[in-house]
């Protein structure tokens, strides 16, 4: 959530917690799956994510108002992920380590490994080597309360911004202001460019592609087989995840199949502003929800390879596969299947911010007609 990426947070755990795994003897494709697991939801829910941004930007919503509408789902899901892998680990030996004396176990070549695939990664496991105050997580709590109160996304960013200064100067994470300034610069310049090149994409191959009539079939044929707007709205997160199946990448699939799902709702539901903009919020949440869980069930995808590839990288005891990435990966199997069901049964109403509205205020325009 901090940092707005789930392969640099991916990149960063994994050689903590598989080396500390193999101190305490547990089990390396449970850890992974956890590691990935979590990293997704960070991701999933990380106001400067790009994938946040990006499917956000496409459907026309706040991501602050993206972040709410999803928060208290995101949550659950991952309580009801922390509790899966509780008892799937509970023949597991009890032994307790350290992530010091993990990191201190790491080779060498796979510090080299992750200085060429990520610098950042090196640096975080430095500074937990040296040990971080636990008062460095007040920033991220901060965004996270100021977020769920309903303030703009630049004041929250600014505010996390401002507060990961301060304490990060009193806790010695930074040295002065210049070097604080080049690490901003960094992390927006890579996010930045990539949903500008994003955004690029949507506006040329979108626009092709709608010229072209070539989602108009795919349209048809959702249009003729749903019966309500809950229907449209499940067979757009189907859409999303068959999408991110066919083009093995999240943000290909978030950028070519969000515009079509945003188009057959906005073409084919009569709604209010206020509801069709609660409409627009799912809509936004099964691109970029579906787009990182889902990549985590999908061996081909190039989410699996790559941490399937760090894995091996900075722990090779183990062998891992795509499918060992699948095995025990609770949070993207809960969070995939959940927000389909719940779409479709309207059993979302039970969960805070989270709800669809109900027809008839909301209504499709062929039932209308």
């Amino acid at each position: 959530m901090a940092t707005g990426t789930s392969w640099g947070t991916f990149a960063a755990c994994a050689p903590v917690f598989l080396w500390l795994n193999h101190i305490v003897g547990g089990d390396p494709v449970l850890t992974i799956c956890a590691i990935a697991g979590g990293s997704c939801f960070g991701d999933n829910i990380g106001l400067i994510s790009d994938t946040t941004v990006v499917s956000s930007g496409i459907q026309g919503v706040e991501v602050i108002h993206r972040v709410r509408h999803q928060g208290v789902w995101s949550l659950l899901c991952l309580i009801l992920a922390a509790i899966m892998f509780l008892i799937s680990s509970l023949g597991l030996p009890s032994e307790v380590g350290s992530a010091v004396e993990a990191i201190e176990q790491i080779p060498e070549e796979v510090y080299t490994v992750l200085t060429e695939e990520r610098p950042s990664a090196v640096n975080l496991l430095n500074q937990v080597k040296e040990g971080v105050p636990f008062y460095m997580v007040i920033p991220l709590i901060l965004v996270l309360v100021v977020a769920v109160m309903g303030f703009p996304t630049l004041v929250c960013l600014g505010l996390g911004i401002i507060s990961s200064y301060i304490f990060g100067m009193i806790a010695g994470t930074i040295d002065n202001t210049h070097e604080f300034l080049d690490l901003m610069y960094t992390g927006f310049s890579e996010a930045g460019s990539w949903v500008i090149v994003m955004m690029m994409w949507v506006g040329a191959f979108g626009g092709i592609m709608g010229k072209m009539g070539a989602f108009k079939p795919l349209s048809n044929l959702v249009l003729r087989l749903v019966k309500n707007v809950r229907q449209l709205m499940f067979a757009n997160g189907i859409l999303s995840l068959l999408g991110n199946a066919a083009l093995a990448d999240e943000m290909a699939q978030i950028v070519t199949i969000g515009p079509m799902i945003k188009e057959l709702t906005e073409e084919n539901v009569e709604a209010s502003e206020e509801d069709m903009y609660r409409l627009r919020l799912r809509n936004a949440t099964f691109s970029d929800a579906l787009g990182v869980f889902g990549s985590q069930l999908i061996p081909w995808h190039v989410y699996a390879g790559f941490f399937v590839g760090i894995a091996g990288s900075v722990y090779p005891l183990f062998e891992f596969t795509p499918f060992h990435l699948i095995k025990y990966n609770f949070m993207a199997i809960i969070a995939v299947l959940s927000i389909l069901i719940l779409t479709l049964t309207g059993a979302d109403r039970f969960i805070p911010l989270f709800k669809l509205p109900k027809e008839p205020d909301v209504v499709l325009k062929k039932s209308v007609d």
